[in-house]
């Protein structure tokens, strides 16, 4: 009896097209990409004494700095929500967003000698790193709830809402938002370094032009709308209005932040692919 040959071929071609995403090899990879989120905490939080707590405590810290600065020192009104819920929930939902633009735009640095080395998809790196973001976002969201729960206990009255099945939502948009400028991002770093420099000082710029340490309710009239259009805001302030029921609901400009996250996942894929050809050479 003759056996048959099962073996296969895999051919590896450049990308024909700049849209060229290719979702089902992605999804081969799925194992590698879980490998890799696996790889991120180990690397993380390697020879650190708390570990993990790390997770917990950098949220503390900060909306214990944020309390005293703006809060007892600066007066600055918080729509009605205690303090450190207001703060707390401003500063996770940053959190995620800034930890998938920040630790995507350097992942091809980071791997170049990985890259260098075996054939996988390349968005496999920001895709795992954007999972890890996430999932540190899942641990920081369980302590605010946790605290609410406390807080509720203690008399601290809040008023989710139907706008709490959104939350899902909201994390995805804000992964998808950070994930795409964090591309684009690490795909011009290859080239022009300075980049990296500038990426830190413009995140930290960002954090100010969102309502993560003031209310919405502070901005001019006038300026809203304006304001609005940053794509980060509006799933800031539904996030908050969801679990408290105060400051506003900016839905239509939630949608208008997700068109804004379309369009800049699609640059980065464009750029990207037009940059993968020549990675290798000038990383």
């Amino acid at each position: 009896m003759s056996s048959q040959n099962n073996d296969r071929e895999v051919v590896i071609t450049a990308k024909t097209s700049l849209l060229d995403l290719n979702l089902a090899e992605l999804w081969h990879y799925r194992d590698l990409i879980l490998l890799f989120v696996k790889r991120n905490y180990s690397t993380r939080y390697k020879q650190t004494i708390l570990g993990p707590l790390w997770l917990l405590l950098n949220p503390l810290i900060s909306t214990t700095l944020y309390i005293v600065i703006f809060t007892s020192v600066a007066h600055l009104p918080t729509d009605g929500i205690d303090a450190l819920a207001f703060y707390l929930s401003g500063s996770i939902i940053w959190s995620l967003f800034s930890a998938c633009l920040n630790q995507t735009s350097n992942t091809f640095l980071a791997n170049a000698g990985i890259m260098g080395k075996v054939y996988f998809p390349r968005l496999v790196m920001p895709i795992s790193t954007v999972l890890t973001s996430m999932l540190d976002f899942v641990i920081q969201f369980g302590l605010l709830l946790a605290i609410m729960l406390i807080q509720v206990l203690r008399g601290e009255q809040y008023h989710p809402n139907a706008y709490i099945l959104l939350i899902p939502l909201i994390i995805v948009q804000l992964s998808i938002l950070g994930l795409g400028f964090g591309i684009i991002v690490s795909s011009l770093t290859t080239k022009y370094r300075d980049l990296t420099i500038l990426v830190g000082f413009g995140l930290r710029l960002w954090m100010y032009l969102c309502p993560v340490v003031y209310s919405y309710s502070m901005i001019p009239e006038a300026y809203q709308t304006l304001y609005l259009l940053n794509p980060v805001t509006p799933s800031l302030m539904l996030f908050r209005y969801a679990l408290y029921g105060s400051g506003g609901t900016p839905v239509g400009m939630w949608g208008v932040s997700w068109i804004v996250t379309a369009i800049v996942l699609i640059v980065g894929v464009i750029i990207f692919n037009k940059i993968e050809k020549t990675f290798m050479d000038t990383v």
